[in-house]
């Protein structure tokens, strides 16, 4: 575990090299739509051993003097109070957060467009606040026969109609909270009002899945199709790229789907079509960087598994329904993996069938097994925590690391009188509580120091955590799984 399969520097150099060239080749400025997410990308990073989370965000650094971002968000994601699950958080507060993390990270801001706008109380407060942050917002609106009707589209009545958003650089990432924001729409609306202007514009995207250069029934484009399994995509040969090339190529439905269209209206606005296929027009050159075929097709299968598990919890919350897990559970049949392919899912299973609890078991970086199960003063996960710390400093486990002198007060504090039901600590109050023993104990100050050896280690529950968990288990690095069952199913 933790081998390295991807190089991340020559990610970076090839990338930034390969979006200067598309640059270059439309003359005057380029409306690059990002897909997936501009940073934090934790997907890529567990598929692609080695890519880090923030390389796309360092990639733009390279080219921060000549870009600027434009954050996109659909009105009706407003109304609908759309969420970003990962995140735990709604889209028009994903986009103050976008605002401010890009801010800091030095890359310059232009504005934010509201697509399919209509006045409604929730979008035009949103814009409001925009506005008083000192944030300019532009109006884009629903366009009747969108998106076959290529001729009104392409119109005064279509595009026209939308507010021409001035921008200052050569490169404008066109980026978004999530999926369905209108990116693509916005970009070659704005083509179509700079070719007004006499501007020489032109338009790519910059999707690192599927990976167009690995084959369809690769893990790590087999994975992307799990972590989307709800939006229905599909990953395809492009048909476009094998007639015009005679070379295989994945992509994705919706990209095959709507080529046509897209291609029809680059030749209305740019009097020409610069792409032959859905391919031509990604700068993704992730492929190119796997150094370590084998240890990036590992690191997929096991991400598949982790969607299969995020997709039945999700289904027991309501979230989604059965038919994405179907989905998965197909993925998976056709990949030829399993969920005892997890080696935490068994141990975890075992513990609490003999302890007649909720437990918890983690897979260490070396392939030992932990487990924690449930108690009178600490829930499965704190225990399991605690315990992973003892094996990972080679402390023994008669040792206490936190005493019950400790863990008292705190339960009492939490339920006397923060109203809470249940007494057992959760990981952060148990971390907080070796945090202070390990002021004078030495055994507590050497197991906090473990704490980052736990960086991508596999963690499985055998119930719903409590997002408080959650949170704590994905700071520090594991990638957490649970069975769909709740705390209560036990009792």
């Amino acid at each position: 575990m933790n081998a390295l399969g991807f190089d991340n520097k020559k990610y970076l150099s090839m990338q930034s090299e390969k979006i200067q060239e598309r640059i270059d080749s439309f003359g005057d400025k380029l409306y690059l739509e990002f897909g997936g997410k501009l940073f934090d990308d934790y997907h890529a990073s567990r598929v692609l051993p080695g890519f880090e989370p923030d390389s796309k965000i360092k990639m733009l650094l390279k080219l921060k003097d000549i870009a600027e971002i434009l954050v996109v968000i659909s009105a009706n994601d407003i109304i609908k109070n759309k969420y970003r699950s990962d995140l735990g958080i709604t889209y028009d507060a994903d986009v103050i957060r976008l605002l401010d993390v890009f801010k800091s990270k030095g890359l310059y801001v232009g504005s934010v467009v509201m697509t399919m706008y209509h006045s409604q109380p929730a979008v035009d407060g949103f814009i409001k606040r925009l506005n008083n942050l000192g944030v300019a917002v532009y109006k884009h609106y629903a366009i009747e026969g969108y998106p076959s009707d290529v001729q009104k589209i392409v119109s005064d009545e279509g595009y026209g109609k939308n507010e021409y958003i001035p921008t200052k650089r050569r490169l404008v990432i066109v980026t978004a909270p999530g999926p369905g924001s209108g990116k693509m729409a916005t970009c070659l609306s704005q083509l179509y009002h700079e070719n007004l202007h006499g501007v020489k514009a032109g338009y790519a995207k910059f999707e690192t899945f599927p990976v167009w250069n690995l084959p369809l029934s690769h893990p790590v484009n087999v994975a992307y199709e799990a972590a989307t399994a709800d939006l229905n995509d599909v990953n395809m040969i492009d048909p476009y790229h094998l007639e015009a090339y005679q070379t295989l190529a994945v992509n994705y439905n919706r990209d095959v789907e709507i080529f046509p269209v897209v291609s029809a209206m680059l030749e209305k606005i740019l009097g020409y079509s610069p792409y032959k296929s859905p391919t031509d027009m990604g700068v993704n050159m992730a492929g190119n960087c796997i150094f370590d075929d084998e240890t990036c097709r590992q690191a997929s299968k096991n991400e598949i598994i982790r969607r299969y598990y995020a997709a039945l919890c999700d289904a027991r919350k309501g979230r989604i329904g059965k038919d994405v897990v179907a989905k998965i559970e197909l993925l998976m049949s056709k990949t030829g993996i399993d969920v005892e392919d997890r080696k935490a899912v068994a141990p975890a299973l075992e513990k609490a069938k003999l302890s007649g609890g909720p437990a918890v078991a983690i897979e260490l970086n070396d392939g030992r097994i932990v487990t924690g199960k449930t108690g009178e003063l600490l829930g499965a996960s704190a225990a399991c925590l605690l315990n992973a710390l003892k094996v990972l400093g080679g402390i023994d486990d008669s040792i206490q690391l936190i005493s019950p002198t400790i863990i008292e007060p705190l339960q009492k504090l939490k339920v006397n009188h923060m109203g809470s039901l249940n007494p057992r600590l959760h990981t952060d109050e148990i971390l907080m509580a070796l945090s202070i023993c390990a002021v004078g104990d030495p055994m507590a100050k050497l197991a906090i120091e473990q704490l980052d050896k736990l960086k991508n280690c596999e963690i499985h529950s055998t119930v719903l955590l409590s997002h408080v968990d959650e949170k704590t288990f994905k700071a520090l690095g594991l990638h957490l799984t649970c069975e769909p069952q709740r705390q209560t199913d036990f009792n």
